[in-house]
């Protein structure tokens, strides 16, 4: 039987409450031990909107990219750039089981101030 982490439960406990739909859909993130990823999610379609990665060239070429809170601000502009891009405002954030401090909270923020509601 596979082991489940604490967060793993954690986020499947949030996922029963936090849903994204066409109107507003669903502001996921994860953070490895080396990368960032959030994905713009439409639940009711099963589709990613818009999605980064640290793993992108835009930052492959940048030797400085963590899983901090610096890259988080960055990947939290882009996704914003990117969801507006496609017309989309407003989302529901998906903290992905991980407490809502540091580098989630930098993402969310810099989301926020870049023209995301949530």
């Amino acid at each position: 039987m596979p082991s489940i982490s604490s967060r793993q439960i954690r986020h499947r406990r949030l996922r029963k409450k936090v849903s994204g739909t066409t109107d507003r859909p669903r502001l996921s993130v994860y953070f490895s031990g080396q990368h960032i990823t959030a994905q713009v999610i439409d639940d009711t379609l099963g589709i990613t909107l818009a999605s980064v990665h640290t793993t992108e060239e835009k930052f492959s070429s940048d030797k400085t990219v963590r899983p901090n809170v610096a890259t988080s601000i960055k990947v939290g502009k882009l996704i914003a750039e990117r969801g507006l891009s496609k017309k989309i405002k407003r989302v529901v954030f998906d903290r992905g089981g991980f407490c809502y401090h540091g580098k989630v909270k930098a993402l969310a923020e810099a989301a926020r101030a870049s023209g995301l509601e949530f």
